[in-house]
């Protein structure tokens, strides 16, 4: 059998998704991979319904229907304050997932570098690998997750191209402010760099946190990617709905790439998703205030049960300090993974060992989600209230 390509030798599956898988096989509370358990808009819904009979059914344009650009170009400059031209600056891809993708492969070449804070979203390192680029990680240091702005500059002048910069961040909730946005975007213009922007949870940010668009900071529009999702705003992460908002020359190469990597996105689908985006303003101050009183309501459950945890500013995951555990006779040794795969078994619930987030050595965090109904989070608190004998006993 031929060799296979050296890359793929060079990271994992999804850990994230391996514990769906694992969850499932046991019958487990999924808290690992970051879906909700509630319906999408009424208004999405609907819509879906009768498109299923009006069509669209066959292909879209490649890079996006007219009506779903010119609906993100509105709800995109409404809530960034930028004025974006549907027909050159967007490009809607198959998630968002598939948005950093084909940015990476636009805006790389072969050895060149890209830095990646850490904790990341496990996908970035991956995708920076699969388009021929090294990353560079650099630490956001728990608890408050802040990081070293010389750290950034030392990695521009050791050449890296762009630096992601995923905002609220996934996985550990940090909300970057607008000091530390403008420092950055400072040392990308210095340095000729694109800021690659993942804003997926960008109306998941709870006060006194607040969201700042870096494409929309002085002098940032032609150093931005802005790679975004329709998935967490408006539940439907199987829709696999997401874009790309660059100047006009970066979507040109990005529309290039996605036509070659998946044609288009399901053309029906971005039809209905248009219902969610021109939703009113109070659909997403509702959906932030549903999902700030999720994060108070679990963190205080996990609180009851003695479980240390972090508060998220924004997002809607929860990393839990696992070490008081660790130290105990019975989990001698064991990894956070093991861990993880130990809590599904003998708890019924499951969660992401932190590991696979972190550049550095890790072993003592793992990450929830609270994107489920109340009813559900009762029965979450209930299941890991088991752990709190351990601790006692």
């Amino acid at each position: 059998m031929p060799e296979l390509s050296r890359r793929v030798g060079t990271f994992t599956d999804s850990v994230i998704r391996r514990m769906t898988r694992i969850s499932d096989e046991h019958g487990a509370i999924n808290l690992s991979q970051g879906f909700p358990d509630f319906d999408p808009p009424k208004e999405m819904m609907d819509r879906l319904a009768e498109v299923a009979y009006e069509g669209p059914h066959q292909y879209s344009v490649t890079y996006g229907d007219p009506n779903i650009l010119e609906a993100i170009a509105r709800k995109q400059g409404r809530t960034s304050g930028l004025e974006i031209d549907p027909e050159t600056q967007i490009c809607v891809t198959c998630g968002g997932t598939e948005s950093m993708m084909a940015t990476m492969m636009t805006i790389v070449n072969p050895g060149d570098k890209v830095m990646v804070f850490s904790p990341f979203y496990e996908n970035y390192g991956a995708d920076a690998i699969l388009s021929g680029a090294e990353p560079i990680y650099i630490p956001l240091v728990p608890p408050e997750y802040n990081f070293d702005i010389n750290l950034i500059e030392e990695g521009f002048k050791a050449g890296a191209k762009a630096i992601v910069i995923c905002n609220p961040s996934n996985p550990c909730g940090k909300v970057f402010t607008r000091d530390e946005l403008m420092a950055i975007g400072e040392l990308c213009i210095k340095y000729d760099a694109f800021a690659v922007t993942d804003e997926v949870y960008e109306h998941l940010v709870y006060e006194p946190a607040e969201h700042v668009y870096m494409a929309a900071l002085p002098g940032m529009w032609e150093h931005t990617i802005t790679c975004n999702s329709l998935s967490k705003t408006y539940s439907i992460t199987g829709w696999r709905l997401g874009y790309v908002v660059a100047p006009e020359d970066v979507i040109e190469g990005v529309r290039k790439v996605h036509d070659f990597l998946t044609v288009g996105a399901p053309a029906p689908l971005q039809e209905a998703a248009c219902a969610g985006l021109n939703m009113p303003e109070s659909y997403y101050e509702e959906l932030n205030r549903t999902y700030k009183e999720k994060r108070d309501y679990f963190c205080a459950g996990l609180d009851s049960i003695g479980l240390k945890h972090n508060v998220p500013e924004g997002t809607y995951f929860v990393m839990v300090d696992i070490s008081d555990f660790l130290a105990l006779p019975q989990f001698s040794g064991m990894s956070d993974l093991e861990f993880c795969e130990w809590l599904i078994i003998n708890t019924g619930v499951a969660a992401v060992p932190g590991s696979s987030f972190f550049r550095e050595e890790v072993n003592n965090l793992i990450r929830f989600h609270f994107a489920r109904q109340k009813e559900t989070l009762d029965e979450v608190i209930r299941r890991l209230g088991r752990l709190q004998g351990l601790l006692e006993g």
